[in-house]
């Protein structure tokens, strides 16, 4: 189902500004997935996954999958140049519910939680060096959302420098880590061993919640394709991006942990809070100060490219008509989607005040983020199926047994997470339902219009 008379061109009433280049669309990329998962999450996955082996191989598989899903992704945002992503695939390819749903989902559970999660993580890692309350950590996050979110209401291109300059940052300084450990560090190479022996023993539903915080992780793989109204050129320069953006992100993470398995055999590092600080601690002696900062900087450049991706979803769905009132307004002076940024800032400051354990919040938004990444993948077989003549810049490799087996393996993580979270799956299924009698009043609303 289509709204306008050529749906691979831009909306014509979106009033963005295409201001971003190849460069800028992977930074975003790199920016949005290299975040505190690198540091906070490998400590979870050796104690699902106590195998050195099994650990390399289900960030690997993470990576994998990512680029699976990227490869869809491509094809549906050559064809759909659009703010909104996923929620403008699904309304083509299903219906304008399926969108809504997606759009609401990615939105309120996905963009603002995450926004939400990655502030209280920024707040408590200051903690480390500055005494604070938990009331002072509060603070320090809603004031972090408020004034990135005011950062790119003023422009897009502002938003897109700091990527650029967080992204480089930290890709150097994760690949200076991985260089200097094994030169000077005090580790050994017997933490790997043995690789492969001995993993039969891991169940499958541990490998299912291990990949959990992998793909928590990996999340942002997709982000330029939510402000491909954006960025000039959009059927060659979106597909470059997600290609170039996850091979960069999938070869930092592994290089990465191959090397916290050099500085800690698998018993210390299961369970460790921030495998970066007892990474670097065993290998200098010290160094966890530098972590941590480091840590900081990186959870910052996650958070803007975060800040920046979420509202072009509610801007898309509020072009048509599927949203709050006012939210498709765009900035006269700056050409911004304010009115959706601002919302997104709320929000995510009304999570931040109920935001439980970073455990629980990841594996709610992980859910999130495998029934979106379903829908997308079905959203490719369907529109190939339905439209098999639309012109399309870019082709998915490997239709349609790729996006058959992706669907697959994320139906298998789901059903894990499920079973394993059942307590963060439910309540994240009953947010999804709760988004039908808003699109019941929006539908009816834009009926009547």
């Amino acid at each position: 189902m289509t709204h306008e008379a050529d749906p691979g061109s831009a909306h014509p009433r979106d009033r963005l500004k295409r201001a971003l280049g190849l460069r800028d669309a992977t930074f975003l990329v790199v920016s949005a997935v290299i975040g505190s998962g690198i540091f906070l999450t490998p400590g979870r996955i050796a104690e699902l996954v106590p195998h050195p082996g099994v650990i390399l191989a289900v960030w690997a598989f993470g990576g994998l999958l990512s680029l699976v899903g990227a490869l869809a992704n491509a094809e549906l945002a050559a064809m759909f140049p659009r703010a909104g992503g996923n929620y403008v695939y699904l309304r083509e390819a299903y219906h304008p519910l399926a969108g809504f749903l997606v759009g609401w989902l990615g939105f309120f559970a996905i963009y603002a939680g995450t926004v939400a999660t990655l502030a209280a993580g920024f707040a408590g890692s200051l903690a480390v060096f500055v005494p604070l309350s938990t009331g002072a950590q509060l603070a320090i996050a809603v004031g972090l959302i408020a004034a990135l979110s005011a950062l790119n209401y003023v422009g897009v291109r502002f938003g897109a420098h700091a990527n650029n300059i967080t992204a480089v940052l930290k890709v150097l300084a994760l690949l200076a880590f991985a260089v200097l450990g094994p030169l000077w560090g005090q580790g050994d190479w017997s933490n790997l061993q043995p690789l492969v022996s001995g993993a039969s023993a891991i169940s499958l539903t541990a490998l299912g919640l291990a990949l959990s915080p992998v793909l928590f992780s990996y999340l942002g793989w997709n982000s330029s394709v939510y402000v491909a109204s954006e960025i000039r050129d959009p059927q060659r320069n979106v597909p470059r991006s997600l290609m170039t953006g996850l091979f960069v992100c999938t070869a930092v993470y592994l290089l990465v942990n191959a090397v916290y398995l050099y500085a800690l055999p698998v018993p210390l590092l299961t369970g460790e809070a921030n495998a970066g600080e007892a990474a670097a601690s065993a290998l200098f002696g010290a160094g966890g100060g530098l972590v941590g900062g480091f840590v900081l900087l990186s959870i910052l450049g996650t958070l803007n490219a975060t800040v920046l991706v979420g509202p072009r979803i509610a801007y898309a769905m509020a072009l048509d008509g599927l949203f709050f009132s006012g939210v498709d307004q765009a900035q006269a002076r700056f050409q911004t989607p304010a009115r959706a940024i601002v919302l997104q800032g709320a929000t995510a400051i009304g999570i931040l005040l109920f935001l439980r354990t970073f455990p629980s919040a990841l594996d709610f938004t992980t859910f999130a983020i495998v029934i979106a990444t379903i829908a997308d993948a079905g959203a490719l077989l369907t529109l190939r199926r339905r439209q098999p003549d639309r012109p399309r810049a870019y082709r998915a490799w490997g239709h349609p047994w790729l996006p058959i087996g992706y669907i697959a393996i994320h139906l298998g993580i789901g059903a894990a997470l499920l079973w394993g979270r059942s307590a963060e799956s439910i309540l994240l299924l009953v947010f999804l339902a709760s988004g039908l009698p808003f699109y019941w009043y929006f539908a009816r609303r834009l009926a009547r219009a």
